[in-house]
């Protein structure tokens, strides 16, 4: 059985970037047009995704990309049958025998979110084979689910108005992943997401883990420079600092770069994320740390230093 659902994420967190791409997509849904949010991992796509189809006032029908898929993993399958037999020996001298054998199909997401006109979030699709997405190409195009041949059952469906699908991939580049199909891309209109900028992550901190925001501004910029500094700006850091913030909250571990357990988690959640040799990483984020949060004697030299140039 299918499960449907019903999602109000009340931990969405709206500012002006991330409202301007909600608009957006929402537009494009209004429409008629269904949408693919592709970018980076850590991004916030099946998070916007969700809202999305929330917004729609439509129930969601969720499912993930998976390279083990097969198009009945979309459509559905034979599931079982029923076998009826009937002897019939009234006249001792007659038997008759009848022998009907039923098989059962049993629809899967994509099939019930069309006959119903629910909204299908198919989360990183560009992980399934791009031979079994192509059930969606007649979908989007034509309006119509062709099904295998039975006799019990319409081979087409007409797909119900009110169905949408909202697509999340990330680059191509990402391991495991498969390239998408033009034919698909072309039923579709894609939004490129990039990295938030660092108001949303600070919000998106603050709202998940409760944290001090001035301890949020702090932990995002950290992070952000840690980036900048090893050449990994294309990595996604939201996901880096909800860590660190939760675990400074919850262990009421100060948010400061002289306090040993906080440089501890900041190795631990940021240098694995790094490609530089563990060593140099560490060294990376030393230097970063040494400059967002000097220790006492080197405020007091800024601060002379800064006397000196004002007298003169």
């Amino acid at each position: 059985m299918t499960t449907v659902l019903n999602v109000s994420p009340q931990q969405f967190v709206s500012t002006p970037g991330v409202e301007r791409i909600a608009q957006r997509a929402l537009r494009y849904l209004k429409s008629g047009y269904s949408v693919h949010l592709r970018g980076p991992a850590g991004v916030g796509k099946t998070t916007l995704a969700l809202h999305l189809a929330h917004l729609r006032r439509q129930p969601i029908v969720l499912m993930f990309g998976d390279d083990e898929f097969k198009t009945s993993d979309l459509i559905g399958n034979q599931s079982g049958y029923t076998r009826k037999k009937v002897v019939d020996n009234y006249i001792h001298t007659v038997l008759k025998v009848e022998d009907e054998l039923k098989h059962h199909w049993i629809d899967s997401r994509l099939t019930l979110a069309c006959k119903e006109g629910f909204t299908l979030v198919y989360d990183e699709f560009n992980r399934s084979r791009p031979e079994v997405n192509n059930i969606l190409l007649s979908v989007l195009e034509e309006k119509m689910l062709v099904l295998p041949p039975n006799q019990d059952r319409s081979e087409y469906i007409q797909v119900n108005p009110r169905f949408r699908v909202i697509l999340t991939s990330n680059s191509e580049e990402y391991c495991g992943v498969h390239a998408t199909q033009d034919a698909l891309l072309d039923r579709v209109v894609t939004i490129n997401m990039g990295e938030p900028d660092a108001l949303t992550e600070q919000e998106i901190v603050i709202r998940q883990t409760g944290i001090d925001p001035k301890k949020a501004e702090t932990i995002v910029n950290l992070v952000r420079t840690f980036r900048t500094t090893v050449g990994e700006e294309k990595l996604g850091g939201l996901r880096s600092c909800l860590i660190i913030a939760k675990v400074c909250h919850d262990h009421d571990v100060p948010v400061n770069g002289q306090d040993p357990n906080f440089q501890d988690i900041c190795a631990d959640i940021l240098i694995s994320r790094a490609s530089l040799p563990r060593g140099e990483a560490m060294e990376k984020l030393q230097e970063v740390l040494q400059e967002l949060f000097p220790t006492e004697v080197e405020q007091k030299t800024v601060k002379q230093s800064s006397r000196r140039c004002t007298k003169k």
